[in-house]
């Protein structure tokens, strides 16, 4: 199965509202990414913008949102017709050769879960750097390809999903999120599996240096303090992980 963002399109803009987006996965991806006042930035596979909306705020000179659902693509470009802060997106798949390459940063929430094997994740990390400037700027979110060695299956559901993992650790092999929305809604996401040193090296044969591994971390909430310790399952066994790299 490949996930269809134009029949779930509605109901993935409608996930980004789970409280862990806002306290883990945004700010941990922002405080990566660093300063992007007088950067372009392309945002890979970017859905409905939610990336593409906060790199504008915090001072993108450019911001362009690609994606390859037209269904993700026409939500983003609801966002911008009714609070207009000069996103710019288009239809474009971020495996192919940009038209443009010169981008100081690109980033990208959950595009490289979509490899389903290791030629296909070469493809997916040239057409990363290649619509970088050398020495612009690679940083992503991804699911923790070490799921399967946790030995046990986390409580994610208090957060507002549950993984499945594939009882074979073959490349490729499933890895199926289930968001859910409230009592009655919920919709799948499938992912494949490739270990993180694959991840790693793919990136580094496209042309980028300085790979990096990093974990999500939690933002404090002042109106929570430390909730006693309702995150502790979310980071002691995190469903997801960063990395970021540099255009040689």
């Amino acid at each position: 199965m490949t996930t269809d963002y134009d029949r779930i399109g509605t109901l993935y803009r409608r996930a980004k509202e789970q409280p862990w987006r806002s306290r883990l996965e945004a700010p941990s991806m922002m405080q990566l990414v660093g300063d992007v006042r007088g950067r372009r930035v392309v945002d890979l596979a970017c859905g409905e913008g939610f990336f593409t909306r906060k790199l504008k705020r915090a001072g993108a000179t450019r911001a362009v949102g690609i994606d390859i659902s037209r269904e993700m693509i026409a939500l983003a470009e609801s966002h911008e017709a009714a609070e207009p802060i000069g996103c710019e997106y288009r239809v474009e798949d971020a495996r192919a050769a940009g038209a443009e390459r010169d981008f100081d940063l690109s980033v990208s929430g959950w595009l490289l879960v979509y490899a389903h094997d290791r030629a296909e994740l070469a493809v997916m990390c040239r057409g990363i750097a290649d619509r970088l400037r050398s020495g612009g700027r690679f940083v992503t979110l991804t699911t923790n390809p070490a799921l399967r060695e946790f030995g046990r299956e986390p409580d994610y559901r208090k957060y507002g999903f549950d993984i499945e993992v594939a009882d074979t650790a073959a490349e490729g092999a499933p890895i199926v999120w289930t968001i859910h929305l409230d009592e009655h809604t919920s919709f799948e996401i499938e992912n494949y599996y490739l270990p993180v040193e694959v991840l790693v090296s793919s990136l580094r044969d496209a042309g980028m240096r300085d790979v990096r591994v990093h974990a999500l971390t939690l933002a404090p909430d002042p109106r929570a303090g430390d909730e006693d310790g309702y995150w502790s399952e979310f980071l002691r066994y995190p469903p997801a992980i960063m990395l970021d790299g540099v255009k040689a």
